[in-house]
């Protein structure tokens, strides 16, 4: 199944500067193992040392945070968008 998947500008270093890309898989730990294959290197910046995604990197099918989906496990069909978004802090 194959979904787009939105990369935010720190990563696109890694996705040879494609905002864009395209990936397979049936949940979202799937596509994520997809990118590894096609882009080495992005695992890493997507998992912390334990395995588990980093805390501050939020992920989003069709615009649905998958936290409050199934989190990895969450199922993906063909045609669905996947976004990357690293937090933001700062403020006052």
């Amino acid at each position: 199944m194959a979904v787009i998947v939105r990369v935010p500008t720190p990563l696109q270093k890694l996705t040879n500067n494609q905002p864009e890309v395209s990936a397979e898989g049936a949940t979202i730990a799937a596509v994520l193992a997809n990118l590894e294959e096609q882009f080495p290197g992005i695992k890493e910046r997507l998992y912390d040392e334990q395995g588990k995604l980093r805390r501050f990197i939020n992920f989003y099918v069709n615009n649905e945070d998958i936290r409050f989906l199934q989190g990895e496990e969450t199922a993906i069909k063909s045609g669905d968008e996947v976004s990357v978004v690293p937090a933001i802090a700062g403020g006052r």
